[in-house]
């Protein structure tokens, strides 16, 4: 009896260390996922409302969703059909196109609490939906920048490359910060699926290429600032765009109202291309003040909306994109200075005229907050120029007292 009672505690102790594990297993694999969604979360955000109100249809897409935000929205259809036959050229470029499916969902489901947990806004859709969701837009972004690099790809009937237009309005739509889906997703997926024998390229190169003629600055620059490495697709053109050396901070309580170009050259500065091709690598040192070449076009506008955005939703307060927006404000005050800056080989602008150009950044700049800008010690350096000061003084009592007539 004895040794019966006590076969019969081994096996309740048994069974009790038995169901220890299998909740230890469960807490394990939950404190996995809460540091997973942690680690990235909300790294996809809304627009904030003061931003989105000035210039709404920027930050809306014109021909396809992509992710959870816009989802459904009436005006896409087209491109949700045409997204299916993009993942069935992907899926089948091997005979087994089911195991290629299972392999695309089985990679899914291992981050799929993690890539929800990158939006800021929870997703009301079921598990199978949101997956379905990552793997159609997921798949259709893969196939677009293969058969945009491997033209053999594309169907003679393709409307993305026989209509006109159609493939910077995808380019642009893409660029949305409310437009993406978290890069691991492509990252996986694009480890998974069947690519093609001619396809020899990384992700980030593919992503690249598909992208270099929107991002404004020296393509060779940012190619070798673009990596594995981001949020999403609008991360990685952000990251290429960041300056190759900190910004000094300036001491002046006011470094958002800069002088115009013409204002400066009257003053004595003068001012040139810069050498560097990055764009954001403004510097003044002797009197010349170095501004990289930058190209307008009619995506521009929707591109910068869409960085100052992301921006504003980061928490590490740093505003690359925005203090060179509010500096460009300050610059283009009239299309006499634009075309003083594309006279120095600094702007040029296509299927935008100078007016348009120099009303640009100042749209860009309504509702935006610039909390310390990166040009801070440009600033306070132009302001002390000796040949500069004095100039300087009569047009900052100046515009005070302009402002103060407007209020």
């Amino acid at each position: 009896m004895e040794i019966s009672g006590s076969s019969a505690r081994q096996t309740r102790n048994r069974d009790h260390i038995s169901i220890d594990i299998r909740h230890g297993d469960h807490l394990l694999a939950s404190i996995r996922r809460k540091m997973e969604t942690i680690s990235c979360s909300h790294s996809i955000c809304r627009v904030r409302e003061n931003i989105r109100s000035t210039n709404e249809k920027a930050y809306i897409p014109d021909k396809v969703s992509i992710g959870p935000y816009h989802h459904g929205k009436q005006g896409l259809e087209n491109m949700e059909e045409h997204k299916w036959r993009y993942i069935h050229a992907l899926l089948s470029r091997k005979p087994n196109l089911e195991a290629s499916l299972d392999g695309c969902l089985a990679a899914l489901k291992e981050v799929e609490h993690k890539a929800r947990a990158c939006y800021e806004q929870e997703i009301n859709v079921t598990d199978d939906e949101f997956l379905q969701m990552m793997l159609v837009d997921g798949c259709f972004i893969i196939e677009l920048f293969l058969k945009y690099s491997i033209k053999s790809l594309r169907r003679r009937n393709d409307p993305v490359f026989t209509i006109p237009g159609m493939l910077f309005d995808l380019r642009s739509d893409l660029m949305l910060l409310e437009n993406q889906i978290p890069l691991f997703i492509l990252q996986r997926l694009f480890e998974v699926v069947p690519t093609p024998t001619e396809c020899t390229q990384s992700f980030a190169k593919l992503a690249f290429h598909f992208f270099k003629y929107m991002i404004p600055g020296d393509p060779q620059i940012h190619q070798q600032k673009f990596s594995q490495e981001g949020n999403h697709l609008l991360d990685l053109i952000c990251h290429c765009l960041l300056p190759t050396y900190p910004g000094v901070k300036g001491t002046s309580s006011d470094q958002k109202h800069f002088r115009c170009a013409t204002g400066l050259q009257a003053a004595g500065i003068r001012i040139k291309g810069s050498r560097t091709k990055n764009l954001l690598d403004i510097k003044f040192a002797r009197g010349v003040l170095e501004i990289p070449h930058v190209i307008i076009h009619q995506y521009t506008e929707s591109l910068f909306r869409n960085l100052i955005a992301l921006e504003h939703s980061s928490c590490d307060g740093v505003q690359h994109i925005t203090s060179y927006v509010f500096l460009m404000k300050s610059l283009v005050g009239s299309d006499k200075d634009v075309k003083l800056l594309q006279k120095k080989d600094i702007l040029t602008n296509y299927d935008v005229t100078e007016k348009e150009v120099a009303t640009l950044f100042e749209k860009l700049c309504e509702g935006v907050d610039l909390n310390e800008s990166c040009y801070g010690g440009l600033f306070d350096q132009v302001k002390g120029h000796k040949s500069t000061w004095t100039t300087w003084h009569l047009w900052s009592e100046e515009f005070k007292r302009s402002y103060r007539r407007k209020l």
